[in-house]
């Protein structure tokens, strides 16, 4: 048994460093009473008070360097906690017995070299899925891979071992970057997906039905179809039904992309994931859970081609176009300068390290731009957006604000402006939805003083009624007034439709039985929307818009914004095929949208962006979510990019120029298989420096801003 103690310590040391610091007591005991069975002490040791520095190094400058702001924002966009896939999983664990197995390969040669044969099996059993993978490519494939030369420099080795014992170490160091590829690789990509009502966003727990004469609080998953559910202002639908009873405004652009509110009654269809702007309905159940109208987005989305999943890395297509070559080369030098230098050829890795570089690289810019506000979950549309030619825009939501703004106040009856302003203000006073806050903020503007209203006054029911200063105001939708036998003017149906045309809403504000005006919200569009729009401009990117919403008002933001191209009234499974247009005329699309109806594009576009805040499975299916809410940080994604660009470049450099030298040292003879892995080596460290520089700049930058002095 004595051969495999540097295996039991190798695991007994890397347990050690990994563990919580409360149970290192227990642990160190446990390794003081194995030392005396090791010869020398020392070489336990050293092994240790070097995983200590490794570990010191790891906490105070690669921690740093790989935590905080990405998995920060991963976590708060997310409703669930962060799920691995089973790829990921496996990948930590084949990653954690590779670094054991080399330790212990390690400490093994240091106390008797002959002890390193006995890790054979071990290094075999670790390189056997990527030797399957390896003769796989060749035989089903039909091409050689990376792989393959690892297969048969694995051989190679094992081969030559009994000769040179120590040999071995560098094939389980092979082993252990090889496993650091895949789980750097596996960390790149998207997580395992959320189930299909947390796409859709949190569902109630309980919801209030008739029951008789009584509303009843029942939990969410027990109601059925025919059961009425009652929804109060402020609150989302969680079912497609009818309205039974009740009149309602309700939002459901990030269904449908409409920005106007719908104004629904007794007999209409309301929809799952939609919100009551104000009144309260009593809705029969149609559908529920997965068969409403928004699961139902949901499942066409797991349905659709997913087209990241057909991108390879990019690191494993150069180094596998380089695999061909290098076998070549190697079997022809293996009759002229022995097999030292035939398996110094197969180690030179001409690209090879691209497979470590370009996961590493890409790990640190999704740092460096998770820094700047922009997270992206898959780091594969990192490379991505460096070949968009055409940006894509949602109108809704993505190039206009969620809260609309007083555009104009139409006066009736000689009320003036600032009365009208002043009473819808007062009754909106208490109401949140973006309707109440965009005549809250206009009267702010204006420095209107509001009077206060006591409870008994107010009532809220189809519209909002209080009494002001001996006064009846009522505020609310034209539906509502009619209602109310408020008497209209006959030129506000005109004024009306003119104002829906243009995708206006119409706030009706009664005082007593008269109309005493109207305000007219208009959508507003973002205050960084037509910079964004001009810079992309200036890099020669093609625009467009797509929206849900009617032709009139998605033309008017078109002209506003300059952008030439538009497609209105469009159906949510219609927007992906607009997508799917566009890539077939040859052209690479970023889509930016925010939501529900949203989706089925998002996954289709190459690059997909979303904004923090928009619906669930929007932030779930993009790629890239803008987190401070605009579209501020869209120029800095693709500057960022050409950046990456030239850092893999460099990259490409590090382990080309090593992988020439050895290849040149070794059909002149000057370079064995030990030089070789000096070589190698050297290249992998420059190519790391290359690949961690820019975040480390930007740490540098930033910790340098914050050191100045405020004046």
């Amino acid at each position: 048994m004595l051969p495999l103690v540097p295996l039991v310590v190798g695991w007994m040391l890397v347990s050690k460093s990994t563990k919580p610091v409360q149970k290192r007591v227990n642990q160190h005991q446990t390794t003081a009473v194995a030392e005396p069975n090791l010869r020398p002490q020392n070489v336990t040791s050293l092994i240790s008070s070097s995983l200590k520095a490794v570990k010191k190094f790891k906490d105070e400058t690669l921690v740093p360097l790989f935590d905080d702001a990405r998995s920060k924002y991963i976590q708060e966009i997310s409703l669930d906690e962060e799920v691995l896939s089973e790829e990921q999983k496996a990948a930590n664990q084949h990653f954690k017995f590779s670094i054991i197995l080399f330790a212990s390969t390690v400490a093994s040669a240091m106390i008797y070299a002959p002890l390193v044969l006995l890790h054979i099996p071990f290094l075999l059993y670790l390189a056997f899925p990527f030797y399957k993978e390896g003769i796989r490519s060749l035989v089903v494939e039909r091409r050689i891979t990376t792989m393959l030369v690892d297969v048969i420099l694995g051989m190679g080795a094992l081969a030559y071992a009994p000769f040179k014992p120590p040999i071995l170490i560098v094939g389980t160091a092979g082993a252990l970057a090889m496993s650091y590829i895949n789980k750097l690789v596996t960390k790149t990509k998207s997580g395992t997906r959320r189930n299909l009502t947390n796409l859709l966003g949190q569902q109630p727990q309980t919801v209030w039905v008739v029951q008789g004469d009584m509303e009843m609080e029942i939990p969410f998953e027990k109601v059925r179809i025919g059961d009425v559910v009652v929804i109060d202002a402020g609150m989302m639908i969680p079912v497609d039904g009818r309205i039974q009873k009740g009149v309602g405004s309700i939002d459901q652009h990030k269904l449908t992309g409409e920005a106007q509110p719908a104004e629904k009654g007794v007999g209409d269809a309301v929809f799952a994931a939609t919100v009551v702007l104000s009144g309260k309905l009593y809705i029969e159940v149609e559908k529920t859970g997965e068969e409403t109208a928004a699961a139902q987005i949901g499942h066409i989305l797991n349905e659709t081609t997913d087209f990241t999943s057909s991108v390879q890395v990019r690191g494993r297509d150069i180094a596998d176009r380089a695999a061909a070559p290098t076998l070549a080369l190697s079997a022809l030098s293996l009759p002229w300068v022995g097999p030292d230098k035939a398996l110094a050829i197969l180690f030179s890795g001409v690209g090879y390290n691209m497979q470590i570089l370009g996961p590493l690289s890409v790990l640190n810019f999704l740092q460096l731009l998770a820094h700047q506000g922009i997270l992206i979950k898959d780091g594969r549309a990192l490379e991505q957006v460096r070949d968009i030619d055409t940006v894509v825009f949602d109108k809704t939501g993505t190039l206009t604000l969620e809260q609309p703004h007083v555009g104009a106040i139409h006066r009736y009856n000689g009320y003036s402006e600032a009365d009208i302003l002043t009473y819808a203000a007062a009754a909106e006073h208490r109401q949140t939805h973006p309707i109440a806050k965009a005549i809250q903020l206009s009267a702010d503007e204006r420095q209107l003083s509001l009077p206060a209203i006591g409870d008994a006054a107010y009532e809220v029911g189809y519209g909002i009624k209080v009494h002001l200063d001996q006064k009846l105001i009522r505020v609310g939708s034209d539906r509502f007034m009619a209602m109310e036998g408020v008497d209209m003017p006959a030129e506000l149906e005109t004024a009306g439709k003119s104002a829906h045309d243009q995708g206006h809403s119409l706030v009706y504000v009664a005082i007593d039985g008269h109309l005493g005006g109207v305000l007219e919200l208009r959508p507003t569009i973002r205050p960084e929307a037509k910079r964004i729009v001009e810079t992309l401009g200036r890099r020669g990117i093609d625009m467009y818009i797509i929206s849900g919403d009617h032709e009139r008002p998605t033309r008017a933001l078109a002209e506003d914004l300059g952008i030439d191209r538009y497609f209105a009234e469009t159906l949510p499974e219609h927007k992906a095929d607009l997508i799917d247009q566009l890539q077939t005329e040859g052209r690479s699309v970023c889509f930016v949208g925010d939501g529900i109806n949203d989706s089925i594009a998002l996954k289709k576009a190459n690059v997909s962006v979303s904004l923090r805040g928009a619906s669930t499975i929007a932030t779930d299916t993009a790629q890239v979510i803008l987190m401070d809410q605009t579209l501020n940080q869209l120029e800095e994604l693709f500057v960022i990019s050409e950046h990456f660009e030239s850092n893999m470049q460099v990259n490409l450099y590090t382990t080309i120029v090593p992988g020439v030298m050895i290849i040149g040292g070794a059909f002149l003879g000057v370079v064995g298989y030990g030089a070789a892995t000096v070589l190698f080596m050297g290249g992998l460290g420059a190519g790391v420096v290359n690949a961690v520089l820019p975040l480390f700049r930007a740490e540098e930058k930033s910790k340098g801003a914050a050191r100045q002095p405020v004046h």
